[in-house]
């Protein structure tokens, strides 16, 4: 799978070798939203069922590892460990279908397609992927982690986030008579330095927020100051409300600023995911099986949480009783390039510590 990676809603070779897998286990499976693949296990049992995800898409990114296993797609690469997620989640597939006498409860596994910015979990609910499901766990590996710890709290685990555009339009001319041109990247630059302010001054140091400016976007040429300039980026935001507060302080700071110096600003703004909450009964029997398996002392810290990084769990959670946890997977410098970075490594470790977590959670007995 990490050699042959899939964007969002793309991911049709990838979904036909998970049901390809799948046959040959005689697991029973259907397509769901596409590309994703519902797949149940000791589907005779008692409801309501227990659901487990792992997600299957890849980013726009050209891996830079150098790895034997490297993306062979141009400009496509498994940077947030996808592929090994749905490893994982095979693999769980395995030991269940095997000691499948031991179920007393049905176990659904979602192979769930574009998470990243794709809604493909808010497309599978709709399509019924939650249908009998009382409660759904996942997880998502995480290189700033030492290896084996896990944050699973009570509570908020991860941001949601949002994206805006500003599109710019001043007046063009010749680098060289500034004074018969209004500056549209004269302008871009104030916005993007006073929209700095809104996490500082006008949220709640105790509530978690990130702006960031990603894109700045104007003309062509070195000697013609350009007629239009466009700024875009992203929010992170722990609440509704804070995202409220954030949007309408990016518009009036960018009308203003703009106005200021002359130019006229329009502004776009985009809800991506909300956050990702758990329910504390499923995130303490999470913590409690994982602590089970790893020691005591493999909890996180909650002082590191939430991460301000979004996922689109957060929809399963709306809609049914769960939790999702974060697992460390860096060893020394070992697996320690962020996700999203083209230096990124999945810590193939952590398929059996994971495959081992999810099977405690179907109430599995395993041997030591």
């Amino acid at each position: 799978m990490h050699a042959k990676p899939e964007l969002s809603w793309q991911e049709h070779n990838t979904a036909n070798a998970i049901r390809e897998q799948l046959d040959a286990m005689h697991i029973a499976w259907r397509e769901c939203a596409q590309t994703c693949t519902l797949a149940w296990i000791n589907p005779t049992g008692t409801e309501p069922a227990i659901a487990l995800r792992g997600d299957i898409d890849a980013l726009p990114i050209r891996e830079e590892t150098n790895k034997p296993w490297q993306s062979k797609t141009e400009r496509c690469m498994h940077a947030c460990g996808h592929d090994g997620h749905t490893a994982t989640l095979l693999a769980t597939a395995r030991w269940l279908k095997k000691h499948e006498h031991q179920l007393e409860r049905k176990v659904v596994l979602i192979f769930q397609p574009a998470e990243e910015g794709g809604h493909g979990a808010r497309e599978m609910i709709a399509d019924g992927a939650l249908e009998g499901v009382s409660e759904i766990y996942g997880w998502h590996n995480w290189p700033a982690f030492p290896y084996r710890t896990i944050a699973c709290p009570n509570a908020i685990i991860m941001c949601g986030n949002g994206t805006f555009s500003i599109k710019i339009t001043g007046k063009g001319g010749h680098a060289s008579q500034p004074e018969l041109c209004v500056d549209p990247v004269l302008a871009a630059s104030a916005i993007t330095v006073a929209l700095q302010q809104i996490c500082s001054h006008r949220i709640a140091p105790q509530k978690a927020a990130v702006i960031s400016v990603t894109e700045i976007k104007a003309g062509d040429a070195p000697t013609v100051i350009p007629e239009y300039a466009e700024l875009k980026g992203s929010i992170r935001v722990p609440d509704e409300e804070t995202r409220h507060i954030i949007n309408h302080a990016i518009t009036e700071i960018a009308t203003l600023t703009g106005a200021s110096y002359g130019v006229q600003c329009t502004v776009e703004h985009s809800m991506r995911y909300s956050a990702t909450i758990n329910h504390a009964k499923q995130a303490n029997l999470a913590r409690r099986q994982w602590q089970a398996l790893y020691g005591e002392k493999s909890l996180v810290p909650g002082t590191l949480l939430p991460v301000m990084a979004s996922e689109d769990f957060s929809y399963y959670l709306r809609e049914c009783q769960g939790a999702f946890a974060l697992i460390g997977s860096r060893e020394g410098n070992q697996n320690a390039a962020p996700c999203h970075s083209p230096h990124y490594d999945f810590n193939d470790n952590l398929i059996e510590d994971v495959c081992r977590w999810f099977c405690r959670l179907t109430g599995m007995r395993l041997p030591p």
